[in-house]
C-alpha cells in the first residue's frame, strides 16, 4: 500500500470517528443510571426512556413537529420537483439566478431567516388583520421555505442522470406530453423524489433555528421541547430522547433506501 492510499483511507477513517463518535457517545449516554452524567457510570438503567416517553411535552412536541414536517413535506416536494423539472429542461438564461435563488433558504443561516419571516409574518398580520404568528399554518409556510431547497436539489441530480431518448421515444411512438411525463419520466424521477421527501421531512422535523422565532403560546416542536427541558434538567432524558429519534430516523432511511435505492439519484 503507498503512502498516498494510506493517508487517503486514513483521513476516511477519521471523518468516520469524526461524524460517528458523538452519536455514539449520546446513545451510551442514555443508558446511564446517574441523572447527572459521569464516567464510569455506577450502573445502567432503562429509567430515562420512561422518562422521556412520559412526558407531556415531548409528546405534545413530536405531535407538533410530525404534522409540521408532513404539510411541509406535501406542499414542498411538488412545488420544489416542478421547479427542477424547469430549471433542468428549460434553456433560460436566468437558470443558475433561480436556482442560487431557490437554494437561498438553506444558505442563509437558520436564526437570521427565523428572524426575517418574524417580521414578514408581522408585517402580513398588520396588513391582513389575520394571526400568522404562533399558528401551525404560519409554522409549515416557514418549513415549505426547508423543504423546497432540498427538493429542488436532489430532483435537480436525480433528472441530471436521466435518459433523455427513453422519453423521445415514446413520443416518437406517439405518445401524448402527458402521457410520456406520467408513464415515463415520473418512475424514473421516482427515487429522487422519494429521496427528497425524506431528506425534506426529516429537516423540518429536526429545525429549530427558523421555527424558534415562529411558534406561540401552548405550542412547541420537539426541538423547543427538548431545549425547554434543558434550561431546567441536565440528566440522561435527552439522550434518550435523541436517541429514540435516531432509531426512528435511521429506520425511516433503512425501509426508504430498501424499496427505492437512494444511491440511484446520485
Amino acid at each position: 500500500m503507498t503512502m498516498t492510499r494510506l493517508i487517503y483511507r486514513s483521513g476516511i477513517w477519521i471523518a468516520y470517528v469524526v461524524m460517528l463518535l458523538p452519536v455514539v457517545l449520546l446513545v451510551v449516554t442514555s443508558f446511564f443510571k446517574d441523572a447527572i452524567i459521569a464516567f464510569p457510570p455506577s450502573g445502567l438503567s432503562l429509567e430515562w426512556y420512561g422518562n422521556a416517553l412520559g412526558r407531556d411535552e415531548f409528546l405534545s412536541g413530536f405531535i407538533v413537529s410530525f404534522k409540521v414536517a408532513a404539510f411541509a413535506s406535501l406542499i414542498g416536494v411538488p412545488l420544489g420537483t416542478a421547479a427542477a423539472m424547469a430549471l433542468a429542461r428549460s434553456k433560460i438564461r436566468a437558470k443558475q439566478a433561480i436556482t442560487t435563488f431557490l437554494l437561498g433558504p438553506i444558505i442563509v443561516p437558520g436564526i437570521v431567516a427565523g428572524t426575517a419571516l418574524y417580521l414578514t409574518f408581522l408585517l402580513a398580520q398588520n396588513r391582513f388583520d389575520m394571526d400568522i404568528v404562533g399558528t401551525l399554518p404560519g409554522l409549515v409556510a416557514a418549513h415549505i421555505l426547508l423543504t423546497i431547497p432540498w427538493t429542488v436539489r436532489v430532483v435537480t441530480a436525480g433528472l441530471a442522470g436521466q435518459d433523455l431518448s427513453v422519453e423521445e421515444a415514446a413520443a416518437n411512438l406517439g405518445a401524448r406530453p402527458w402521457t410520456v411525463f406520467w408513464r415515463v419520466t415520473l418512475p424514473m424521477m421516482r427515487p429522487a423524489i422519494v429521496a427528497a421527501s425524506v431528506f425534506s421531512f426529516i429537516q423540518s422535523f429536526e429545525n429549530l433555528e427558523l421555527t424558534l422565532l415562529l411558534v406561540g403560546p401552548g405550542m412547541s416542536t420537539l426541538p423547543i421541547a427538548m431545549l425547554n427541558y434543558l434550561e431546567f434538567q441536565i440528566d440522561p432524558t435527552l439522550a434518550a430522547v435523541a436517541t429514540i429519534q435516531i432509531v426512528v430516523i435511521a429506520a425511516l432511511m433503512l425501509i426508504t433506501d430498501r424499496y427505492v435505492k437512494l444511491s440511484r439519484i446520485a
